[in-house]
């Protein structure tokens, strides 16, 4: 199984950089891991609505040309489902037994995602009404996606 983290900007702050590489070596025994980091635009201050559409347009962009054809898109929205650990271990134990051997998993920039890469998503996956730093989503998603593997192989994990 292949699991692609599409995600807008790079990690600068060290202490997430460790917890990604951690989650990154565990999932190493359950699947391929693929984090591919587009380059984020900064947003001016007081940007009018048109300006923000702009950068996302141009993110989304960046970020459609990393997806293929063939990739299950996940894109991670606020107004997305929201799922349970377990609900979430069992679609992806779904989605690998129904053939997609690529899940992609998509974490837009601090404005979001454009309404294209939206448009490719086969869904939308919110973990919560809140919003949270890109950089610590990317955390929170290696952390479910590990549990989800420890789940679907009946292995222990803390609750």
């Amino acid at each position: 199984m292949n699991i692609k983290i599409v995600c807008v900007g790079k990690i600068k702050e060290s202490y997430f950089r460790g917890a990604v590489e951690e989650y990154s070596k565990r999932l190493g025994r359950y699947c391929r891991l693929t984090i591919l980091e587009c380059a984020d635009e900064k947003t001016p201050d007081g940007a009018s609505a048109e300006v923000e559409r702009a950068i996302k347009r141009t993110e989304g962009e960046r970020i459609l040309r990393q997806l293929k054809d063939t990739d299950y898109c996940i894109a991670l929205a606020i107004e997305g489902r929201s799922m349970s650990s377990e609900k979430l271990a069992s679609r992806l134990d779904s989605l690998m037994g129904s053939g997609k051997s690529t899940i992609a998993f998509v974490i837009g920039g601090s404005l979001g995602l454009s309404d294209e890469v939206l448009a490719r998503a086969d869904e939308k996956l919110s973990f919560s009404a809140m919003t949270f730093p890109h950089q610590l989503m990317r955390v929170i998603l290696l952390e479910q996606i590990y549990r989800s593997f420890r789940i679907i192989h009946h292995e222990p994990y803390h609750k």
